[in-house]
C-alpha cells in the first residue's frame, strides 16, 4: 500500500535480514535530490538521491513517529527508509518481542544494504537516523561501516552501565529474576517471560525515571490501545542491557554525527553521551536543555530539533 504527502511519496517494503524479513517504508521525495554541500558529483549520480536510513528504539516500531522525521527529511529531497527491527511491528521473526542487540545490528546493515541497492539512491550519500537505543545502533554501526556519510544519534543510548543505573537496585534485582525466567522458560519450551518497557519509578520495568511514562506521548492511539501487546519485551535483555556501551565507539566514527541530546532526559543520561561524543572525530552536539527524553518526537520540541537535524543533512550528506 502506498500513501503520499506533498513532499513524498511512502510505500510499504521489505527486505532479508538474517533468516526472516523486515519490513518498513520507503519515502521518495517529490523534491530534485539534495546538492551535495561541497565536491562536486560524477554526472551518472547527478540525478540519484541521498538517502537516510531510519530506526527505533527499545520496542519502538516504525509508527512511533519515525513518520514524522522521514516525511521532514523528505522535503529536503532525500529518500527514506524507516523500518520495524525483526521481531517487532510488521517484520518477521518469532517469538514477538524479543529485543536481541546482535540481531538489531544485523537488521541495521541489512536495511543500509536495500538502501543501497535501490536505483535511485547514490550508495555513496548514505545517512543513519536512530533514536534513543536505535542511537546507540547507529553509533556502533557507523563505528565499523565507513561509507557511512552522516549519523544523526537522537538521545542516544550510549551507556549500558550508566541506564542501568537509573532504574534503581531493587527494580535491577527484580529485573534480573525475570530474565532468568525467561531464559529457563525458553529452555523448557515455554512461553515469554514479559517486562514492561515503562513503568513509575521503583517499578521492575526496563524505563522507570520521572519522564518514562511519557513514552506514550508518541505512540498513536491506535497502538495506544493495543499497549498491553506492544509495551513490553522478553524479559531475558535485561540481563545484556547494562554490557552493551555503544558511547565507547565514537572515535572510531569517521564521518560527521550529530549528537541531539536531550538536557532534561532520566532515561538515557545526557553526561556521558557528551562525553562520549567528544571522543568523534566529526561530531556535533546540539543539547536541547528543557527536553526529557521523549519531548523532541512531538510539538514544538520537534519542530526545534528537526530544523537542527536539517541543517545537519544539508552541510553533511
Amino acid at each position: 500500500m502506498a500513501s503520499s504527502t506533498s513532499a513524498s511519496r511512502r510505500e510499504n517494503i521489505t527486505f532479508a535480514s538474517g533468516d526472516d524479513v523486515c519490513a518498513g517504508w520507503l519515502y521518495r521525495p517529490t523534491a530534485p535530490p539534495l546538492a551535495p554541500a561541497y565536491g562536486s558529483i560524477p554526472s551518472s549520480r547527478k540525478s540519484k538521491y541521498p538517502a537516510v536510513v531510519l530506526g527505533h528504539g527499545i520496542g519502538g516500531i516504525k509508527e512511533f513517529q519515525l513518520d514524522a522525521y522521514s516525511e521532514r527529511f523528505a522535503e529536503l529531497g532525500i529518500i527514506c527508509v524507516a523500518f520495524d527491527y525483526r521481531h517487532f511491528g510488521e517484520s518477521g521473526g518469532q517469538p514477538r518481542q524479543l529485543l536481541d542487540i546482535g540481531l538489531q545490528q544485523q537488521d541495521w546493515r541489512a536495511a543500509i544494504r536495500y538502501t543501497k541497492q535501490l536505483e535511485e539512491v547514490d550508495e555513496t550519500r548514505v545517512g543513519l537516523f536512530g533514536s534513543s537505543f536505535g542511537g546507540g545502533h547507529v553509533i556502533h554501526t557507523s563505528s565499523e561501516d565507513h561509507t557511512i556519510k552522516a549519523v544523526i544519534a537522537q538521545c542516544p543510548f550510549t551507556s549500558g552501565f550508566h541506564s542501568a543505573q537509573t532504574v534503581g537496585v531493587l527494580p535491577l534485582f527484580k529485573l534480573a529474576g525475570l530474565g532468568i525466567w525467561d531464559l529457563v522458560s525458553k529452555a523448557t519450551g515455554y512461553g515469554v517471560i514479559p517486562v514492561p518497557l515503562a513503568g513509575k519509578p521503583g517499578e521492575a520495568a526496563l524505563m522507570n525515571t520521572p519522564d518514562a511514562m511519557d513514552y506514550e506521548k508518541i505512540i498513536p492511539p491506535f497502538y495506544l490501545a493495543q499497549k498491553d501487546k506492544l509495551g513490553w519485551v522478553a524479559a531475558r535483555f535485561a540481563l545484556n542491557i547494562g554490557f552493551y556501551n555503544p558511547g565507547w565507539k565514537t572515535a572510531d566514527i569517521q564521518c560527521p554525527i550529530l549528537f541531539g541530546v536531550c538536557g532534561k532526559d532520566s532515561v538515557a543520561p545526557p553526561g556521558p553521551t557528551i562525553r562520549y561524543a567528544a571522543n568523534a572525530l566529526h561530531g556535533e552536539v546540539k543539547v536541547y536543555d528543557d527536553m526529557g527524553h521523549f519531548d523532541c518526537y512531538v510539538g514544538e520540541p520537534f519542530e526545534i530539533v528537526t530544523k537542527d537535524y536539517c541543517d545537519f543533512l544539508r552541510r553533511n550528506l
